[in-house]
């Protein structure tokens, strides 16, 4: 900390201990991980018994799938900057609203077309949460245990989908399909009253935004109890000066999202796009068709749900190792290192559909590479990027991401109307795993070294 007038709000957060302002910070922003996870997941757990009621080919729920996963590419596109200008907790409760709103709409849906719209417009929220969770709980967590914390954070998403894949089987068989949606849509619901009560604003993105006001001293009174509200009269974050700040000179006005490529990072932001691509478009191949595919091989509907169970309960122990390693080695080998065992295992898969133990074995460990190291991207993705952009950086590789995640599961539609067998579906996943493991490795040498230009400006209380 600098004098006793201006306190450096990113030297207060980086040394601030793990108290309980984290600690809400990261309950709350898991679960919203969790309800994201089990809608995004809901539609793959009752597409066998929808297609099997309605009388119609499974291979027909591909643009199902699809229309889902447009929706989460457009709302992280499109909210994700709204988050840079209008603030991460307004985006986060509008997402909220969003995909609790449409996923018990859901419920109603009685045709295909229906379908495809409510799943399309539950994606717009889901989109636009996910990268406003990341980046609110990336500024509030000390750099020392950054990766960690998004990646314990980000565990709810794969968590929601596992129980998911728990109560689904269950729900459907007491309640029908539509209980799944219901349950999709209440919770959110219920969970904005909490948000709206206890979920604060980033306090960096409040000094970008010339926001000077007791918020400000609140929350940093909450980070640091040595810090009170009359002791400083001047609040800076290193290298940004409100709505006018500067990184190597240019200035922070207009669409946030043309300087991901500005400055030395389009490069490393391409890249990052590429390994979000490759690797969301295994994951979402992965969790939509799993259960389809394995009940077409013969095996019982619960153990083709539970497969997707078992592949997330990977991703979130991959989540949490992979994420202590990023904090203490090489980001980019672990992770890199992740995606190219996974292609291992979804080899694995695909060959060992005929044993449920090498089958749930090669799906834990393939969910523990595919989906554990994409939350380690998340952490990684928030760290490239300076507070000013860096719900549009998370955002945007997100959503380039999500096309990734349209295509995958759209194309598995299109190799079964081709009259490929199951166990050749699943194997083509390994290839786009591979190239996600090459340009995260790629990507260790086009880290941009960002000239912060310090503020001179500050905001006064």
């Amino acid at each position: 900390m600098s004098a006793a007038e201006d306190v450096d709000v990113t030297e207060v957060i980086e040394e601030a201990r793990f108290g309980r302002l984290q600690l809400l910070i990261l309950v709350l922003c898991a679960w919203i991980a969790l309800l994201d996870g089990f809608d995004t997941q809901a539609i793959a757990y009752v597409a066998p018994v929808i297609a099997e009621k309605w009388g119609i080919a499974v291979a027909g729920f591909g643009p199902i799938f699809g229309a889902g996963l447009a929706g989460l590419a457009v709302g992280a596109f499109v909210l994700s900057p709204a988050a840079d200008r209008f603030g991460r907790r307004s985006v986060i409760l509008l997402s909220v609203l969003l995909f609790g709103m449409f996923a018990l709409v859901t419920a109603r849906a009685t045709t295909l077309n229906e379908l495809l719209v409510y799943r399309f417009l539950t994606g717009l929220g889901l989109g636009g949460a996910m990268p406003n969770i990341v980046a609110l709980t990336s500024e509030y967590a000390p750099k020392r245990m950054r990766a960690l914390l998004i990646a314990i954070m980000f565990c709810g998403f794969p968590l929601g989908s596992t129980i998911g894949g728990l109560i689904s089987a269950p729900l459907i068989g007491a309640f029908g399909w539509q209980a799944v949606f219901v349950v999709g849509g209440v919770l959110p619901l219920f969970t904005l009253i909490v948000l709206f009560a206890w979920l604060p604003e980033s306090i960096r993105y409040l000094l970008t935004r010339e926001v000077a006001d007791v918020r400000i001293a609140k929350l940093l009174a909450r980070l640091d109890p040595d810090i009170s509200a009359t002791a400083a009269s001047r609040y800076v974050v290193h290298g940004s000066q409100g709505s006018g700040f500067q990184v190597s000179g240019f200035q922070g006005s207009g669409f946030p999202a043309t300087k991901l490529l500005a400055e030395g990072r389009a490069s490393m932001t391409v890249l990052l796009w590429i390994a979000f691509f490759m690797n969301l478009l295994v994951m979402y191949f992965l969790v939509n068709w799993m259960p389809s595919l394995l009940k077409a091989s013969g095996l019982p509907l619960n153990i083709a749900i539970l497969s997707t169970a078992v592949l997330n309960a990977g991703g979130v122990v991959g989540a949490i190792v992979l994420g202590r390693f990023v904090d203490r080695l090489d980001p980019y080998l672990v992770l890199g290192g992740a995606y190219l065992a996974s292609a291992l295992f979804i080899a694995g898969i695909a060959f060992g559909s005929a044993n449920v133990w090498t089958l749930m074995t090669s799906t834990f460990l393939a969910g523990f590479g595919v989906v554990g190291a994409q939350i380690g991207m998340n952490a990684l993705a928030a760290g490239l990027y300076p507070t000013e952009i860096r719900s549009t950086g998370v955002g945007w590789a997100l959503g380039v991401g999500r096309i990734g995640s349209i295509i995958g599961p759209v194309a598995g539609g299109v190799l079964l109307g081709f009259g490929w067998d199951a166990q050749s579906v699943v194997l083509t996943a390994a290839v786009p795993a591979v190239l996600a493991g090459l340009a995260v490795i790629a990507l260790r040498r086009r880290e941009p070294s960002l000239k912060l230009v310090p503020s001179a400006a500050t905001l006064h209380h």
